[in-house]
């Protein structure tokens, strides 16, 4: 009797704690951080999705939400947020937002890897596949032709965003696919097949849909009236991610050229020579910061040195065409075109560029034309055809009076006689030739 008294106490005990060990744990969120980034991942970006996630972890804050919007981007700075977002303490919810974004290449990479990825309808994820741009190649890298240096960025990539989806539970055979196939999904699509969450049609719903839900490594997120601070960028970075957009840099180059054009047409001008450095130097530091094709870079330099040098010398179009072509195969070669990743310049604003820069070159070429073709109105040369009056009769020497000055003359048609009018011919020295009026 005591023996089954105590079996029934042991399975009474066992019961319970079974029961609290299986009860779930509890997150409770009642202040939110919301940062909202669209454009290039870029060291600026990444700068300030980092400082988002910094501040949400200050021990004042109970989660961070990113509404993103972005084509791509640079390896590192990827690998950056992507850090940041495995060693938070806090939950961060990605949400591409609003309809129309997407995440592309690096945005599928920092949409895996965050806590909670949710999409607004009308988005699409996807196009992971890794694209070299302007990197210098080593010692060793010479040694590899382009497609093994290819096939191992490739490699690194599917391993990268396959141990990150396996830490998250997301769908790791998509997420291979999207790097290795750039494949792309709808946000339905998406969320049937594991990649991202749920659909949100505002950051209202959002958290509505978070709130009840099982986020690894936290419980059960409870929220309750949650009380919401934006973390906004700074002028500093609003600016830099301005120009970190390869159209802008590509329009900053072209305005550079321009300026430094009709400074050397015209030395001492200043201001168009200030714009012009000032607009070069930020552009190539855009390019550096986008990792720009270098030999893409000097296409385009050269096409406006054969600019330049039409002005100086007239090749009657054949410079300036030889430097059409040059900044065409520059911004070609400049970002990979066939990235899906939007590292790219916009043919429109290409094409509207060089249209610019052609029709200064041509302006500026007009105009040495026009000055080379203009009679000379100083110095002993303009005397040519200017008419005078003999002041001593020319035998066939004397002197003459053209505007307020006598001259040595020499007559060329025999004896002039005093106070005749006559008309230069020909300058020497500080000799003139002159004939009858």
């Amino acid at each position: 009797m005591i023996g089954k008294t105590i079996l029934t106490a042991l399975l009474i005990w066992v019961s319970i704690s079974f029961s609290f060990a299986q009860k779930p744990q509890e997150y409770e969120v009642k202040n939110i951080v919301v940062a909202t980034f669209s454009g290039v991942i870029s060291p600026v970006s990444a700068e300030y999705i980092n400082q988002a996630i910094d501040k949400a972890n200050s021990g004042k804050f109970d989660m961070l939400v990113v509404r993103l919007d972005t084509p791509g981007g640079l390896d590192l700075s990827m690998r950056s947020i992507i850090k940041k977002i495995l060693g938070s303490s806090v939950p961060i919810a990605m949400y591409v937002s609003p309809k129309g974004a997407r995440a592309a290449s690096a945005g599928v990479f920092i949409s895996m890897a965050s806590h909670i990825a949710a999409m607004s309808p009308g988005t699409n994820i996807g196009a992971a596949h890794p694209v070299m741009m302007g990197k210098m190649p080593s010692k060793d890298d010479k040694k590899e032709n382009s497609s093994d240096m290819e096939e191992k960025i490739l490699n690194d990539a599917s391993a990268y965003i396959k141990s990150i989806t396996q830490s998250t539970g997301r769908n790791v055979q998509w997420a291979i696919k999207a790097v290795e196939k750039s494949d792309s999904l709808s946000a339905e699509e998406a969320v049937r097949d594991n990649v991202v969450d749920f659909m949100a049609d505002d950051l209202d719903d959002l958290i509505s849909k978070i709130n009840g839900r099982k986020v690894k490594d936290f419980g059960i997120i409870k929220i309750n009236s949650p009380v919401f601070e934006y973390y906004e960028q700074t002028d500093r970075q609003k600016f830099l991610a301005t120009i970190t957009d390869p159209n802008i840099a590509m329009i900053l180059m072209s305005l550079g050229a321009a300026g430094l054009f009709i400074e050397l047409y015209n030395p001492g001008l200043i201001f168009p020579g200030v714009i012009g450095a000032v607009s070069l130097v930020i552009a190539f530091y855009s390019f550096q910061t986008l990792s720009a094709n270098f030999a893409g870079i000097a296409l385009m330099l050269l096409g406006f040195l054969f600019f330049v040098v039409e002005i100086k010398v007239v090749s009657y179009g054949l410079l300036t065409i030889s430097g059409i072509v040059s900044i065409i195969l520059g911004a070609l070669m400049l970002f990979d075109q066939s990235s899906l990743g939007g590292m790219s310049i916009s043919m429109s604003i290409l094409s509207t560029t060089i249209l610019g820069l052609v029709a200064i070159v041509a302006v500026l070429t007009w105009l040495v034309v026009k000055a080379h073709m203009k009679r000379i109105v100083t110095g002993s040369e303009s005397l040519d055809g200017k008419k005078g009056l003999v002041k001593t009769a020319l035998s066939p020497s004397g002197k003459v009076l053209i505007e307020g000055e006598l001259w040595d003359a020499v007559s060329i048609e025999g004896d002039i006689p005093k106070n005749a009018e006559v008309v230069v011919q020909s300058v020497k020295g500080f000799k003139i030739k002159v004939k009858k009026a």
